[in-house]
């Protein structure tokens, strides 16, 4: 057979790309300044619902008039005001707060991208999978806070989670059309941060703006003082866990400094299977973007023979001992996760400000999990309110603990 006429065919008998209606809950970061840059190469194929964002009014409303969506909400209360006389005239509705968070969220879109930062998050999130949509989640702490909560009601309904971080994106590939039984283990990969290399002494007396220069990723300043720590790698481990319900002890983690080696899947028979790619966000969120398709994407395309190395190394518990505070969190099990996580955003946060040393994130978020469970605060979360609650009550914890570590830490 002609191979141009096969391909007609194929062509002929290939359903169209039904328009896909899509709302950015985190337009103005990172992971939605990605997305929207996808959305912009293909607009035939995408009408934008809804936008979000967290205080920045005049980047919100630019985009919502760029994008023409029909819905915007700032995430700060108090600018709800400056936000509707921003949109004045263009017919597009406003809402402030955590009640316009959800909003957006339970607007009609097929497809909703959950990208806002840290337990602020959550709620939104959560609604946008229990109206039953596709949700693309960039949003660690949904599933690190509150995972088996929310995994069981999207599933009653019948949403679609699809993991955005590269690792789990790469995992999701990887054991695309494999039984899960086969899955033997999984082994997520960690560039090792800016201070892979660096002594004890070095990553004790790092700076903020070392910390936040990653050899590989361009992120939020969070991400990246997560990824210094390999605290993020610890919270991918939770993810993982709640994402392809597996057992801790089938989630491993390698170092791969290139990341280009975005994760591997072992089947029972020894066979290895990764995803591989530069490190480039698109390429995740491209994937879940048109899923269950593929579409055509700007990444740069990886040389292999450029490339030349591929190196991997297991990663150090005695200069980063985030990870194994992590998957201690993970094995404690209950709400342990959801005060690892508050304790962290508190100690990033007190680390970005200048109040606490870089050794002292950890320290904090150790100190706190420790006086939570012997508090018992770690009983599962049976409600998103109590999650949150949980959340709440580490974080002052956190607080409190934090003047004795960061003395310690200085």
């Amino acid at each position: 057979m002609n191979p141009g006429a096969a391909r007609a065919k194929s062509d002929r008998l290939a359903p169209a790309f039904v328009e896909r209606s899509v709302t950015l809950l985190g337009a103005t970061g990172s992971i939605g300044a990605s997305t929207i840059d996808l959305i912009k190469r293909q607009p035939e194929r995408y009408r934008v619902e809804a936008v979000s964002a967290n205080r920045s009014v005049a980047a919100l409303a630019a985009l919502a008039r760029e994008l023409g969506a029909r819905f915007a909400a700032i995430g700060e209360p108090s600018a709800y005001g400056e936000l509707k006389d921003a949109l004045a005239g263009t017919g597009i509705e406003a809402g402030a707060g955590e009640s316009g968070l959800v909003e957006a969220a339970q607007r009609p879109a097929d497809w909703v991208i959950g990208a806002i930062t840290g337990a602020a998050g959550l709620r939104p999130t959560l609604a946008a999978a229990e109206r039953g949509a596709i949700v693309a989640l960039a949003n660690k702490e949904t599933l690190v806070c509150a995972g088996g909560l929310f995994m069981r009601r999207a599933a009653a309904a019948g949403a679609t989670v699809l993991p955005v971080d590269s690792e789990h994106n790469a995992l999701f590939q990887a054991m695309s059309g494999s039984r899960r039984e086969d899955v033997r283990r999984v082994i997520l990969t960690a560039s090792g941060g800016p201070f892979r290399t660096a002594s004890a002494q070095a990553i004790r007396n790092a700076t903020v703006e070392q910390a936040l220069k990653h050899p590989n990723w361009s992120m939020g300043p969070k991400v990246t003082i997560d990824s210094a720590t390999l605290m993020n790698k610890g919270l991918e481990l939770i993810e993982a866990h709640h994402l392809f319900a597996l057992p801790p002890e089938q989630i491993d983690v390698l170092v791969h400094p290139q990341s280009i080696v975005h994760s591997l899947v072992e089947f029972c028979d020894g066979s290895l299977i990764a995803q591989l790619g530069s490190p480039d966000m698109r390429i995740p969120i491209a994937y879940c973007l048109a899923w269950p398709e593929r579409m055509p994407g700007p990444a740069p395309r990886l040389d292999l023979a450029r490339a030349a190395t591929l190196t991997f190394e297991e990663s150090d518990p005695v200069r980063f001992p985030a990870l194994a505070l992590a998957r201690r969190a993970l094995e404690t099990g209950g709400a342990a996760p959801t005060v690892l996580n508050a304790a962290n955003e508190v100690a990033v946060a007190e680390f970005i400000g200048g109040r606490l040393g870089f050794s002292g994130i950890t320290a904090l978020v150790e100190a706190t999990l420790e006086a939570a469970v012997c508090r018992n605060w770690t009983v599962e979360p049976e409600s998103l309110d109590q999650a949150l609650s949980v959340d709440h009550d580490s974080r002052l914890l956190a607080r409190e603990l934090l003047p004795e570590i960061a003395a310690k830490a200085s």
